[in-house]
């Protein structure tokens, strides 16, 4: 990738997954707000996906129809793992007219193979997805053309072996996850360096859990700068990392806007001492117990019983967490209704086939009945 882009992309990326909500539907007047605070503090990357519920439909609303198209960068990604088992090539390469069609963006800056990981790889293969991608780049549909990855390391260094027209690599990075064993985002991004393919980084605040980390991490980072937010430790870690294109915030608030733009607008790397607490922050964190789950809701949707599974974890890590049993009980009784509770899983295992983390959903549900039913 050019290194003029690499210099021009800001560090800060918004997210467009977790947007702000009016009801059942996306907030579109809070959304548009949220873009011009972002355009306006010098960001230019924005991240959507076909299977991010009305969030495409949302960016033509919010940014395509605002502003001018050079005036910012746009991305999406095709999901081939989440299709049916019986689904067709044909069906996996028509989410691409249809993005078309949803953004109304004339054509995509960055376009992304979503979630790839052991489970599902071969699918791209199959539906000749790589090919697919190539091919729009050839017709000025795509500009620049990757995939975002969720698997082990040995699997990331053949897909870059094979793949050498990936452009770049979208990875789930974070001071709690860079050396979780499920995880294993310092062997993934080394991989990604070893390879000098720019990284687009996801997860950086883990679903939001770093916003509110255990009670030891607080006052570390209170130690050594009061008036900082947690959110900001954990994206200013991913940002000094070398080789980062950009870092994907899913920012749902305009005071989670403004906050990240205070310290990214102008972003400073971590200093010696820096480096030093986060070391310490990681740590602790690989010493707590709690369930790796980013609430991306993927499992959700296919749920026999409508179980609100990232709720419910939500609810788990409060206590496991950090031990705030009483905020957990309540989270969890709000989370989880007669007839949607933890205990209530069939054990179908769809959730599992779909999550990117590798959770074990129905142990971890059952783990969570015993704690609270």
């Amino acid at each position: 990738m050019d290194e003029r882009i690499m210099k021009e992309t800001g560090k800060l990326g918004f997210g467009l997954m977790r947007l702000p909500h009016k009801g059942l539907s996306i907030d579109i007047e809070q959304t548009s707000k949220m873009v011009d605070m972002f355009i306006e503090g010098g960001g230019t990357y924005f991240d959507t996906a076909y299977v991010y519920q009305g969030s495409e439909a949302a960016a033509k609303k919010a940014l395509v129809e605002r502003h001018p198209r050079e005036s910012y960068t746009l991305a999406t990604k095709l999901n081939a793992s989440m299709l049916a088992v019986s689904a067709t090539e044909k069906m996996a390469k028509k989410q691409f007219e249809t993005s078309l069609e949803r953004t109304g963006a004339g054509y995509f800056d960055y376009y992304l193979l979503h979630a790839l990981d052991s489970k599902n790889y071969q699918r791209y293969e199959k539906f000749g997805i790589w090919d697919f991608a190539k091919e729009k780049k050839a017709q000025g549909l795509i500009k620049h053309m990757g995939f975002s990855f969720h698997g082990r390391p040995e699997l990331l260094d053949k897909l870059l072996t094979e793949h050498p027209e990936a452009e770049f690599v979208q990875l789930q990075i974070n001071y709690a996850d860079w050396e979780n064993i499920m995880v294993l985002a310092r062997g993934n991004y080394e991989v990604a360096r070893k390879y000098g393919k720019p990284i687009i980084v996801m997860e950086p605040v883990k679903g939001g859990k770093l916003a509110d980390p255990p009670e030891e991490v607080k006052k570390l980072f209170k130690s050594y700068a009061p008036d900082r937010s947690y959110a900001s430790w954990a994206i200013r870690f991913v940002a000094s990392l070398d080789g980062i294109l950009t870092v994907l915030s899913g920012m749902s608030t305009i005071g989670q806007m403004k906050d990240n733009l205070s310290y990214m607008g102008k972003f400073e790397p971590f200093n010696e001492e820096e480096w030093a607490i986060i070391s310490k922050a990681m740590k602790i964190m690989g010493e707590v117990n709690d369930i790796p789950c980013t609430a991306c809701g993927y499992c959700t949707g296919g749920c026999p019983q409508q179980i609100a599974i990232p709720d419910i974890f939500k609810a788990a890590n409060l206590q496991l967490g950090s031990g705030r049993l009483a905020e957990a009980k309540a989270a969890y009784a709000a989370a989880a209704p007669e007839g949607r509770r933890a205990s209530d899983c069939i054990e179908c295992g769809q959730c599992e086939g779909v999550c990117p983390q590798g959770i074990p959903v129905i142990k971890e549900l059952k783990r969570a009945a015993g704690m609270f039913e």
